[in-house]
C-alpha cells in the first residue's frame, strides 16, 4: 500500500518548493478537516504576466491587471475565469477553458466533452498546457475529474487529450496539475499522472504553505477555495504578488 502522505510530500518539495518555474499549479482534494479544497497559483517571467491579480466575485475567481496602464500580455491567455460554480460543480482551469466546461457542462455535456473544442495554448514556442480540474458533488459518490490538454510532441499543431477520474481521497491530501516540470526555453511541458500533493490544515493554512513555497521571484497569485463537505457553502482567500496601496 502506497504512503500517499510520504508522497505528497516529497512531491511538494520537489515539484513546487524546490522548482523555480511550475508555471500554473491546480490542486484538488480535502483539508484535514474533511472539507474540499480547490488550489489554483499563477506565475510569470514576463513583466506581462506579473501584471495581474487574482479578484474574488462571491464564489467565482478571475484574474485582472493590476495596473491599468501597463499590458498583460496575450490577454486572451492572461485574462480569464479561473474558478466557476455551477449547482454541485465546482471548476478550476488555467484558462478561459474554465468558461468553455461550465457552458458544456450546463448544457448536459460531460467534462470532458465540454473540453473537446479546445487546444492546448497559442503561445508558441512554449505552447502551454490548458490544465483542468472537475470536483463533482452531483452522485450518490463524490468525483474529481483533472485533465491536461497538452501539444502533441512530434506536432505542435495537434493537441493531445489526457483525462483522469478518481473517488475521494484521504483527508489532508489531493491531486494536481501543473503546466510545466520547470524552467527553460521552451518551457518543458508537464508529464506522467498527476501529482498527490498535500492539504493540511484550513484553507488559511494551505494559502500559506504554498505561497511560502512558490518562488518568490516567479509567483504572481494564489488562491484557495473551501467547499463545505456537502457543498452547500464555498469561500475563497486569496494572496496576490501586488497588493493595492
Amino acid at each position: 500500500m502506497r504512503d500517499l502522505t510520504a508522497e505528497a510530500k516529497a512531491n511538494f518539495a520537489a515539484r513546487v518548493e524546490q522548482n523555480p518555474y511550475p508555471g500554473r499549479g491546480l490542486v484538488i482534494g480535502r483539508a484535514s478537516a474533511g472539507e474540499w479544497i480547490q488550489v489554483y497559483w499563477i506565475m510569470g517571467r514576463s513583466a506581462g504576466s506579473r501584471n495581474r491579480v487574482f479578484v474574488a466575485d462571491g464564489c467565482d475567481l478571475r484574474t485582472a491587471p493590476w495596473d491599468g496602464g501597463a499590458g498583460v500580455g496575450d490577454d486572451s491567455l492572461t485574462l480569464y475565469e479561473a474558478m466557476l460554480e455551477l449547482p454541485d460543480v465546482y471548476l478550476v482551469t488555467n484558462g478561459d477553458q474554465t468558461r468553455t466546461a461550465a457552458d458544456g457542462i450546463g448544457a448536459g455535456q460531460s467534462f470532458e466533452a465540454a473540453l473537446s473544442s479546445r487546444e492546448r495554448e497559442h503561445d508558441a514556442p512554449n505552447y502551454t498546457p490548458r490544465i483542468n480540474g472537475l470536483l463533482d458533488l452531483r452522485g450518490a459518490a463524490p468525483e474529481i475529474a483533472l485533465s491536461i490538454l497538452k501539444a502533441h510532441p512530434a506536432d505542435p499543431a495537434r493537441t493531445d487529450r489526457f483525462s483522469y477520474r478518481t473517488t475521494s481521497p484521504p483527508a489532508g491530501l489531493g491531486q494536481g496539475l501543473t503546466t510545466y516540470i520547470g524552467d527553460g526555453n521552451p518551457l518543458p511541458p508537464f508529464v506522467g499522472e498527476p501529482l498527490w500533493l498535500p492539504l493540511e490544515g484550513s484553507a488559511s493554512e494551505i494559502l500559506e504553505r504554498y505561497w511560502a513555497a512558490l518562488d518568490s521571484d516567479n509567483r504572481v497569485s494564489l488562491a484557495v477555495k473551501e467547499i463545505s463537505a456537502d457543498g452547500a457553502e464555498s469561500h475563497i482567500v486569496v494572496r496576490n504578488r501586488h497588493v493595492a496601496g
